[in-house]
């Protein structure tokens, strides 16, 4: 398996390969796969998951009142990027299987942050809004953490729940921090100069970094011959091929769970902002409290990450769910901004902790082989569930007035999602099916 995923990285960039340090392995700091990890990091508090999603509910209403659309109106501008995400994404992993993830990540990189900034252009037509929300969504996991799970899951097996861990720090302090750098810019400049300053911080944080050290192990050669035991691939199983996984129930527990979550997380996010200044909390604390995401999903996925590589992940998911459902229904109550904290604490840790869990799971089920395939149809489920919850929730608000009742029912079928997750074989079972 180690020459068939040198031969993968030789597709992926042609016959050059890059000399590396010699290593200790996984747990040396000077193992090749924590560069990786780090360009991944910025990378992904740059992207899509973390700029577009986290900072979408701060320009709800300053949007309404430049052009005067419903909040319906705006939210179903999230549904199409994350639709036109949703349909793209199977396409988009099945390219980084077999291209690798460097030669999608740059150009994704370069056309997103474009897009970010092209916000600031806007004109009183919603059809020019919709359509770069769909621009956005289509080129959205290629700057997201899709793509450099395909690239970090080359590089760890022992250590991958730490190291998506360490990738995912970067989406949590982008959600921590990007909504209130967001929100100071529309207070002294403007929403359209905060588009233009997010599309800048977009690019320059994810590509130089990307474009010199995100490679697949395979791609890497040892600075000295004597190394080569060590820079060796390692032999990892090459699994199930994206169709084998679609039969496999396992593959199917773990959209269901997306899916419930994505609905509701996604929902709750994007309305924040919104349902706590209508209750009487200010804007600036308003988006404290979405910042507050950002930061308990740094501790959620420190904790997961940890917890993955010692217990089942099954197991660890069933908490996480729950952790989330909590948040969910504290927020439908939440009248007082520290009420508002700590349900966007609870809902954070969910959110950082899911991150690491999903390609985690599918790399110990179905193996390498078709990860980043099945990591795009899951991607497929979570972004049309993510598009349905914040247009519901906008169009709760617009026909009640209130976000309660929905965020309530919500909060259970997120609850139902964690207890679905126990139902996860054993990975030894699945192993044992497989013939390893």
């Amino acid at each position: 398996m180690g020459t068939e995923l040198q031969s993968l990285g030789a597709a992926a960039s042609g016959p050059q390969t890059f000399a590396a340090e010699p290593t200790l392995g996984e747990l040396s700091p000077r193992y090749y796969g924590w560069r990786v990890v780090l360009a991944a990091c910025f990378g992904v508090m740059a992207g899509f998951g973390s700029l577009w999603v986290f900072t979408f509910a701060v320009f709800v209403k300053p949007l309404s009142a430049e052009f005067g659309w419903s909040r319906e109106a705006i939210s179903r501008g999230f549904g199409f990027a994350a639709i036109s995400l949703a349909l793209i994404s199977p396409l988009l992993g099945h390219w980084l299987d077999r291209f690798g993830p460097r030669r999608i990540i740059l150009p994704c990189i370069t056309i997103f942050a474009g897009g970010i900034a092209s916000l600031a252009l806007l004109g009183s037509h919603l059809a020019q809004f919709y359509a770069i929300c769909i621009l956005l969504g289509l080129v959205g996991n290629g700057a997201a953490h899709l793509s450099y799970s395909r690239a970090i899951a080359t590089w760890f097996h022992q250590r991958l729940g730490m190291a998506l861990a360490f990738v995912m720090l970067g989406a949590g302090f982008g959600q921590m921090v990007l909504p209130l750098v967001a929100q100071s810019v529309i207070t002294h400049s403007g929403w359209r100069a905060s588009y233009v300053a997010l599309g800048a911080l977009a690019f320059l944080l994810a590509f130089p970094l990307s474009y010199r050290f995100i490679r697949e192990r395979g791609q890497i050669q040892p600075a000295a011959p004597t190394q080569a035991a060590t820079d060796a691939p390692a032999a990892v199983p090459e699994g199930l091929s994206w169709r084998e996984g679609l039969r496999s129930y396992s593959f199917w527990i773990i959209v269901a769970v997306l899916f419930l979550s994505s609905i509701s997380m996604n929902g709750a996010i994007t309305q924040l902002s919104a349902l706590l200044t209508d209750r009487g909390i200010t804007a600036s604390r308003a988006a404290f409290c979405a910042s507050m995401i950002g930061g308990s999903s740094i501790l959620g996925r420190i904790v997961v990450g940890w917890l993955l590589d010692r217990f089942f992940g099954a197991r660890v998911a069933f908490f996480i769910n729950l952790s989330t459902a909590a948040g969910i229904l504290l927020l439908a109550r939440a009248n007082t901004f520290a009420t508002g904290c700590l349900a966007a604490a609870l809902i954070g840790i969910g959110a950082g902790g899911e991150a690491d869990i999903t390609p985690y799971l599918l790399t110990r089920y179905f193996g390498l082989r078709g990860f980043s395939t099945l990591y795009g149809l899951t991607w497929t489920f979570y972004a049309v569930a993510g598009g349905i919850g914040p247009v519901i929730l906008g169009r709760a608000y617009d026909s009640t007035g209130s976000y309660t009742a929905l965020l309530t029912m919500l909060s259970g079928a997120t609850a139902l999602g964690a207890l679905l997750m126990l139902a996860l074989p054993r990975y030894a079972e699945t192993e044992q099916a497989r013939g390893l």
